[in-house]
């Protein structure tokens, strides 16, 4: 008895030991409504603090995995969480979340996470959700919008001090498609994001500055990803109607039963359409139609397979731009327009294939593929009767572009001792092919008066990076990246005449650079985390004004450095703060509007980013953000060296709502200030101060409420530009070209959700 005893004990010392030598521990976790698997879960292996983050297969991995841990806690924004005895997990097994209501609770700090600001993105697009198209956008925070064609052109993006025009220091993407469009007849990255229909974003990853070896061209003020859901966990049928003859129909449906999604297979789709005469005095006749697909399937154990189609087409007529003096003396309103001409037609079809392999080593390898049929016919009228008193200034810009691509990464993790390294390799091709390029002066949107520009572009980028992670301990993390990208461009001229050029004919030229980065993260408590990124960008420029600039600067570097912290000092409440520089070198730049190459100097900028989130009750859920922005033109001397439109002052903010009862809403604000319209700063931008309101009630199987914009239907200015026009038979006028921003307007909705 004695010795069975003893062999007992010492049975039992060695299973503790082996198990205490246990060296990997990995597993895999899913949505229990939909069965795929979740991205970004935190898991944590306690006592110790040692973490990992699920990639897109799932997956979490650990690795010499400490003696001392105990249990694993697995925690995620808007999933219920989970504590595991390390002893009852076997490992390799599929752990299923269930889904709760969004909670601050649930985020959890630590050293490994490279983005400061996916706390905040993920609780923000679960909590505030998305209902349009600008929506999406004004969840970055600092990322402010202007639109001046009525929902039809691509909107006017300002951060962190920068006028971004349409998109040209901004990477945009949805599903790893790119959305801006290079060397594009309106203007250089030109990101029209309306072909995404705001129900089918699942996460939205953004990121500011240009700190990321991933992220190529356009990258410099930082990056917005789109990511659409891969399954749905209801059906749903949505109806609109408001004010100024307003419309909008939205159907969501699942393709496959539950057979398919217990098999791990997932396909829906989704349609809209929107109508809108908009609030200007001039009826715009808006119409959209968007479509999309997704399937997103397991194919085995080790690949999982994407494939999305989208088609989208809307035309327009739009109030434009109007000057101040013009409204002063009467001759129009403040929704009035001068040119009833303006206005566009757009159409976009996607196809997207996307292949995610992992290994028995728990390596991940993306492979993907895209194509894009893009086409765009824009009329505008900027000044009027300034150059051609008799017919007007009227433009017409169109292209028509077949856009191709490939993204393709492999992910390794490894140890060095006891520093755990993860290498992110990858490269990034797409090729446009632009026909029909076309600037022209014309009267009544399709006669030619005058041509300025006409040709077929042809542009290809090649880009490789590599990314070195080194989590030297539990709290603190190092990356190192490097980013290396060639262009290639080809211009054939059609018009004689262009004043950039020697004559018909093709025109090639090429250009690269080298972008390092540089980012530490440390872990001071299980609170706070504090981080320092620094990094070289750029913005890529027109293929026509690079092959006309014959080797000068036209692909100009942007440094930047965020010196900032990630801080929970309770677990309802979050704050993210960071100070910030900026620095671009001079270019030259193609102006879509007019054809011409203009010079653009150095330009320094500083600032400060505030973000804070507050869940004092599991129903209320309060945000701010207040950012500041300092840019000055380095080349120019002082009271001469404002950078015109930069966003010197802006704020954002609301609470959201959601009762047990059903009732839920949310009750917003956004706040520009003031800014400099040109250089000397004798031209205001003026700022406004405007608020939203949101009303639901929301049962299991339907769903009604309504949207009020600018409820204290303030007057204000969306866009504003210096610009000199002239009107009829009057003498040019030096001043303030706005588009209105909305009026009070109302719109009533009921969704209807089904299996």
């Amino acid at each position: 008895m004695k010795f069975k005893a003893l062999l007992s004990i010492v049975l039992l010392l060695n299973s503790y030991a082996l198990f205490a030598q246990q060296k990997n521990i990995t597993g895999k976790i899913i949505d229990s409504a939909t069965r795929v698997p979740i991205n970004g879960v935190t898991v944590l292996l306690s006592p110790g603090n040692q973490t990992d983050i699920t990639n897109e297969s799932g997956r979490f991995f650990f690795k010499q995995v400490k003696a001392s841990a105990q249990t694993m806690v697995i925690s995620a924004i808007g999933y219920q969480k989970k504590t595991i005895a390390l002893s009852a997990f076997q490992n390799g097994q599929t752990i299923v979340l269930g889904q709760q209501q969004t909670q601050l609770a649930d985020v959890v700090i630590t050293a490994n996470n490279s983005n400061p600001y996916k706390a905040i993105s993920e609780t923000d697009i679960k909590m505030r959700g998305v209902s349009n198209s600008q929506e999406v956008l004004r969840l970055v925070p600092g990322l402010f919008i202007g639109q001046h064609q009525g929902g039809g052109k691509a909107e006017q993006i300002f951060l962190r001090g920068f006028d971004n025009d349409h998109g040209t220091d901004l990477n945009m993407s949805v599903d790893g498609i790119p959305i801006n469009m290079v060397s594009q007849a309106h203007g250089q990255g030109y990101a029209d994001s309306h072909f995404i229909i705001p129900e089918t974003i699942e996460s939205t990853n953004y990121k500011k500055g240009m700190y990321d070896a991933e992220k190529g061209d356009l990258a410099v003020t930082g990056f917005v990803n789109f990511n659409t859901a891969n399954a749905i966990s209801t059906n749903v049928f949505k109806a609109e109607a408001g004010q100024f003859n307003t419309y909008r129909v939205l159907g969501m449906v699942s393709l496959l039963g539950d057979k398919a999604k217990a098999n791990n297979q997932s396909w829906y789709a989704a349609s809209e359409y929107r109508y809108s005469d908009s609030y200007f005095d001039n009826p715009q006749h808006f119409k959209r139609f968007n479509f999309f697909t997704k399937y997103h399937g397991k194919l085995n154990d080790n690949n999982w397979l994407s494939l999305t189609a989208s088609t989208m087409y809307s035309s327009w007529k739009a109030s434009g731009q109007i000057p101040d003096n013009a409204v002063e003396e009467g001759i129009i309103g403040f929704y009035g327009a001068i040119d009833p001409n303006e206005g566009g037609v757009t159409s976009r079809t996607n196809v997207n294939a996307q292949l995610l392999t992992t290994f028995s080593n728990h390596d991940v390898l993306k492979n993907q593929l895209y194509y894009s049929r893009y086409k765009f016919d824009l009329h505008t009228n900027f000044t009027f009767f300034l150059e051609d008193p008799v017919n007007g200034d009227e433009i017409r810009q169109r292209e028509a572009r077949n856009l191709l691509g490939y993204n393709g990464s492999y992910q390794h993790e490894g140890y060095i001792g006891n520093t755990k390294f993860t290498t992110d390799a990858g490269i990034n091709i797409r090729h446009d092919a632009t026909t029909g390029s076309e600037l022209s002066h014309t009267i009544n949107n399709f006669t030619v008066i005058n041509p300025v520009k006409l040709g077929d572009i042809t542009e290809t980028g090649a880009g490789a990076y590599l990314n070195e992670t080194f989590q030297f301990s539990p709290k603190f993390t190092m990356n190192a990246g490097l980013r290396f990208d060639q262009f290639f461009y080809k211009y054939n001229n059609k018009f004689a005449g262009d004043s950039t050029l020697n004559g018909l004919g093709v025109y090639k030229a090429n250009n690269n650079v080298v972008s390092p980065k540089l980012n530490f993260y440390y872990q001071a408590t299980d609170k706070t985390q504090f981080y320092l990124l620094m990094g070289k960008g750029f913005h890529s420029n027109d293929a026509r004004v690079v092959v006309a600039a014959k080797g000068l600067q036209t692909l100009p570097a942007a440094y930047g450095a965020d010196l900032g912290t990630v801080f929970k000092p309770a677990k309802n409440l979050l704050f993210n703060a960071a100070v910030w520089y900026s620095y671009l070198q001079n270019e030259y730049v193609y102006s879509g509007d007019g054809g011409s190459v203009e010079f653009s100097g150095r330009t320094r900028r500083i600032g400060f980013d505030l973000s804070g989130r507050y869940q004092p009750i599991k129903s209320l859920y309060f945000d701010a953000d207040v950012n500041y922005a300092h840019g000055r033109s380095i080349d120019d001397p002082a009271g001469e060296n404002y950078i015109p439109l930069a966003p010197v002052w802006s704020s954002t903010g609301g609470v959201t709502y959601t009762f047990k009862d059903g009732f839920n809403g949310s009750l917003r604000y956004r706040y520009l200030g003031n800014r400099a319209a040109n250089e000397d700063y004798s031209l205001t931008a003026k700022g406004y101060f405007i608020n939203d309101l949101v009303l639901n009630y929301t049962k299991p199987k339907y769903e009604v409420g309504i949207t009020i914009n600018n409820i204290f239907n303030v007057q204000w200015k969306e866009t504003q530009f210096e610009t000199l026009t002239r009107l009829r038979n009057q003498q040019p006028v030096n001043g303030i070209a706005f588009t209105a921003g909305t009026k009070f307007a109302a719109l009533a909705h009921v969704s209807y959700f089904f299996k």
